[in-house]
């Protein structure tokens, strides 16, 4: 019988924690366990997680200094004790009997995936993707089929997973500590070690859009985080040999530019620009670069970035006349 471990860090939530543990705790599904990480709230976070665990023995609280997501992820899997691991964002929800979804489509998969929908607090409209559905394929094979298709969701987001916990742990698969877009270096080294995946179309998640979360921010450690992630990226992947990585090195091609694409960059000075070049591992950059427009790009930002930028301006014009 599958059992989960649903795991939810908190930070400063206190508007919305009661909306996510309800949605869990109003289960209709009996095996599961509740792991809540308080990552050194400031506001009544905590004291709400509280008043929760003396209603519901299911309920374990982790009280730690302020960590950041990855670190709250990962304390919550080392105490795990479910055979599935269900990671969810405490302004995010579960809709009703998605646990029992859950249970009923899962076999013995690395992992299964299940759709979700976005809600847009701001305008209060609900946005869900078109589902998917894939039997049995290999996790790379997942990957070189769907991380490039455009959906309401990015592929890398890590919530709309749930993971076999002996697979994670025996891989040895973590979340680096210390960076933004955590998700983004995750996921491809998890597709990669999977064996046996399931793809289903329910929506069980509904995925907050909210002002002030760590995905709607945008700040220069952000982007240097980027170009760490590609590093990262880059090199696992580079060694490889027995796998086709187009696909993957089109998307970290794709991060190391990303940075200094004029809407990012108009935020930063000359001086930054500077540190952001000097993070880059040139020589993976250069070999990940495989395809011809990649190859150019790279060749113009060891130039500069003025050029590059010029060079983008010169695209537009030839797509538009």
């Amino acid at each position: 019988m599958l059992t989960l471990s649903i795991i939810i860090p908190v930070y400063n939530v206190e508007k919305y924690l009661k909306k996510c543990l309800d949605s869990v705790l109003s289960q209709n599904y009996a095996n599961y366990e509740v792991i809540c990480i308080n990552d050194g709230s400031t506001d009544n976070s905590l004291q709400i997680l509280n008043e929760y665990k003396l209603k519901y023995p299911q309920i374990k609280i982790i009280d730690q200094e302020n960590r950041g997501l990855s670190v709250a992820r990962n304390k919550g899997l080392e105490k795990a004790t479910g055979n599935y691991i269900l990671f969810l964002d405490s302004d995010d929800w579960l809709v009703e009997d998605a646990l029992v979804t859950l249970s009923n489509a899962t076999v013995d998969e690395d992992f299964i995936v299940f759709n979700g929908k976005r809600f847009i607090e701001d305008s209060g409209l609900e946005e869900a993707d078109i589902g998917v559905e894939e039997k049995e394929l290999s996790g790379w094979e997942y990957y070189n089929k769907y991380a490039l298709q455009s959906r309401q969701f990015h592929f890398v987001c890590v919530v709309l997973r749930a993971y076999k916990r002996s697979f994670l742990l025996n891989n040895n698969l973590f979340f680096e500590h210390g960076l933004y877009h955590e998700d983004n270096l995750f996921t491809p080294i998890v597709c990669y070690y999977a064996q046996k995946v399931k793809v289903i179309p329910d929506v069980l998640y509904v995925y907050r859009i909210r002002k002030g979360s760590i995905t709607t921010n945008q700040s220069f450690k952000s982007l240097t985080d980027i170009i760490k992630v590609a590093n990262k990226l880059s090199d696992f992947f580079i060694p490889k040999t027995n796998i086709d990585k187009s696909v993957v090195y089109r998307e970290i091609a794709g991060e190391y530019f990303s940075v200094f694409m004029p809407d990012k960059a108009k935020r930063y000075s000359k001086k930054d620009s500077k540190k952001l070049q000097a993070l880059i591992h040139w020589d993976n950059y250069k070999q990940v670069s495989i395809y011809p427009r990649h190859q150019r790009i790279y060749h113009l930002l060891k130039i500069s970035l003025r050029v590059f930028h010029w060079y983008l301006k010169l695209e537009r014009l030839i797509k538009n006349s």
